[in-house]
């Protein structure tokens, strides 16, 4: 028999696998002319698993090879399959093996949304991963654990049938792997630098990323797979919206990113409070009526925006003389120093107004800026009012309802007079009054004439439903509403002479008041129940309102010598005691375009739920006053910043 040639320690693997050192070489150098035939039949190797089925040692011992071997005819396992060799496959450089592994992560693929999806069911884990690609047992694939796929992609020869597992490729991968990671180890210690194809062979598990997703390096760990640290945390916090602020410096929140993207975009944030899906589901068929709780004006929405259920609101009258000249800024009326937050409701009437409606109207929109809308403004002859509101609130407020009262006995002439404006904010009626009754010193009972006129002649509401019809009065206005605000120019004067008032005046301001109001004709007529039955005034703790020159802070000089006088009230109703709480009262002096000084007041209304069964504005707002208002916020601004930039260009001093 011909002779037979003993393996070194080669299994039937390596027909499949690279060849290591120990095995055969390109271009048979180890074992040229050693093979007597080519067609003879190889002897099994030392140590395989055809050998005895015994697993060798890392390294077969070395035997010599014209040392032929005797085998009976009669064993089986002597017989081997006859085969042409097949030279060898290249051995593959040791410089392409630095980049193995940067070529592997850039033949990587992301799982699409529709993947990640099926993985959140528990269907099937992530594909795309490091974990997912070693296999958990070794029997089941050819390639060693604790490999990359990037050195599995290494070119193989075709397995031999019946090839070994593990076992086999330590044999026979030894030579190769200790060579290519001792040049890696070598170039890596002399970079100051850790291979990462090292760290890929170690069996360690990868390490728990942080949450967000803007890394600018591409990392397995970013993707979410059950075998990461951190997989059960993110995914409870999922599906959790975080309360966040509206400053630069607001937290990511959970649902702002994407496990489908390198760099996923952040959502906007917002302050609604979430929906569960649950309630959903649930489909009430009360959600919405008169009776549950999930009415638009309900209990749990005025919650939502008005915790202590009461808002701020804001109250101004202003006889304007009839005078074309605004003020250069109305801050002072509308944003008081005194009060450190904005109003949620701005409510400001004008008697003798300017003639030109819209361009006051404007400044008001300007001065409030875009967080306020017009919700609706109204005029009667000279006598205008205007509602603002917070653009949050529009939605919870009814249709505005208005109606006029000429007290004149020549009804074409509208000077004098009353303006009513009403409607219902979630389960709260609102009514304000602005009038303009009789002037002079001694028309006390014209006064009273033109108050009653005003209650029995403002029909309203009109469709706006009564929130507590049984305690309406037909004949009074002001019994059909929960809060009514009064206020106007209602010309009561100081009696007892000029002389009298002047005299008080040079006193301290509270002591002076306190004189003055003894004097004061409307305080007695409410004391006396002829007038404003039901209503109060807060308490007054500034000068008369009238009558100054104009542009100055003296009273009047003319020939005429009016008495000074509180002409300019605010007063207010509730049908239910403590329901509105006065704040601040008080007047502009630094206004002085009129011969009067704005009055404004500042008021905590308290504000309970509705039922859907009024008539809604709908959201309706003057838009175009709106943009307007927006307009003269931007010019003013950059009027500003060209007047700051003039005046540091005229500071500059050169010298010649």
């Amino acid at each position: 028999m011909p002779s037979k040639l003993v393996s070194l320690g080669h299994s039937e693997t390596a027909s499949q696998q690279p060849t290591a050192q120990g095995c055969l070489c390109p271009e048979g150098s180890m074992l040229k002319g050693l093979l007597p035939n080519s067609d003879e039949e190889p002897v099994p190797c030392l140590g395989s698993p055809a050998a005895g089925g015994r697993q060798g040692p890392e390294r077969s011992p070395e035997l010599p090879l014209d040392t032929p071997e005797q085998v009976s005819n009669e064993d089986p396992r002597a017989q081997a399959r006859p085969f042409t060799p097949k030279p060898p496959p290249p051995r593959p450089r040791l410089e392409r093996a630095l980049s193995l592994d940067e070529k592997g992560w850039r033949k990587r693929r992301f799982r699409t949304s529709r993947e990640d999806l099926t993985v959140r069911n528990g269907a099937s884990p992530s594909g795309g991963s490091l974990q997912d690609e070693v296999p958990g047992t070794p029997a089941r694939s050819g390639s060693p654990p604790c490999l990359s796929a990037s050195l599995q992609e290494i070119p193989t020869a075709r397995r031999a049938p019946g090839s070994g597992g593990p076992s086999s490729w330590g044999n026979c991968l030894s030579g190769m792997i200790s060579t290519s990671l001792d040049l890696l180890h070598r170039e890596g210690a002399s970079a100051g630098s850790t291979p990462r194809l090292a760290s890929l062979l170690s069996p360690r598990p990868l390490p728990a990323m942080a949450r967000n997703m803007a890394s600018e390096g591409l990392r397995t760990a970013n993707k979410v797979d059950p075998d990461h640290a951190d997989y059960k945390l993110r995914l409870q916090a999922r599906l959790f919206r975080a309360h966040s602020s509206l400053g630069p410096g607001r937290p990511p929140s959970p649902l702002a990113y994407d496990d489908c993207s390198l760099h996923s975009s952040r959502s906007t944030f917002s302050l609604l409070a979430p929906i569960r899906a649950k309630d959903v589901r649930s489909r009430s068929y009360l959600e919405g009526s008169l009776l549950a709780t999930g009415a638009l004006m309900g209990a749990d929405e005025l919650a939502r925006y008005f915790p202590d259920r009461s808002v701020a609101l804001f109250v101004a009258t202003w006889n304007m003389q009839g005078q074309k000249e605004l003020p250069p800024n109305l801050d002072e009326l509308l944003l008081p120093a005194e009060a450190d937050l904005a109003q949620d409701l701005y409510v400001v009437g004008v008697q003798e107004g300017c003639s030109d409606r819209r361009e006051w109207e404007a400044r008001l929109q300007e001065t409030l800026g875009p967080h306020y809308v017009m919700l609706y403004s109204a005029a009667h002859g000279a006598l205008y009012m205007a509602v603002l509101i917070r653009r949050d609130l529009i939605w919870f407020c009814s249709e505005v309802e208005s109606s006029t009262v000429t007290t004149r006995i020549v009804s074409q002439i509208k000077t004098k007079g009353a303006l009513g404006v009403s409607f219902t904010f979630f389960g709260t009626s609102l009514l304000f009054i602005t009038s303009h009754f009789t002037s002079g010193d001694g028309k006390v009972g014209e006064r009273l004439v033109d108050y009653c006129k005003t209650v029995q002649g403002l029909a309203l509401p009109k469709n706006v439903p009564d929130t507590s019809p049984y305690r309406s009065d037909a004949a009074d206005v002001t019994t059909r509403f929960d809060e009514v605000f009064w206020f106007g120019d209602f010309n009561f004067r100081l009696s007892g002479g000029r002389a009298a008032v002047e005299a008080i005046l040079k006193q301290d301001l509270s002591s002076s008041v306190q004189a003055l109001l003894q004097h004061d004709q409307l305080t007695r007529e409410m004391q006396r129940g002829s007038i404003f039955k039901g209503f109060q005034e807060p308490d007054i703790h500034f000068l008369p309102s009238y009558k100054f020159d104009v542009g100055k802070d003296s009273y009047d000089t003319t020939s005429k010598q009016r008495t000074p006088s509180y002409t300019d009230r605010i007063l207010y109703r509730s049908r239910h005691q403590g329901d509105i709480c006065p704040v601040k009262y008080s007047s502009c002096p630094g206004v002085r375009t009129s011969d009067h000084r704005p009055v404004y007041g500042l008021f905590r209304v308290k504000v309970r739920p509705g039922r859907d069964n009024i008539p809604l504005a709908a959201g309706k707002f003057d838009r175009d006053l709106y943009l307007l208002g927006i307009k003269r916020r931007i010019s003013r601004e950059i009027q500003r910043q060209q007047a700051l930039k003039s005046q540091h260009a005229s500071a500059i001093c050169t010298v010649s």
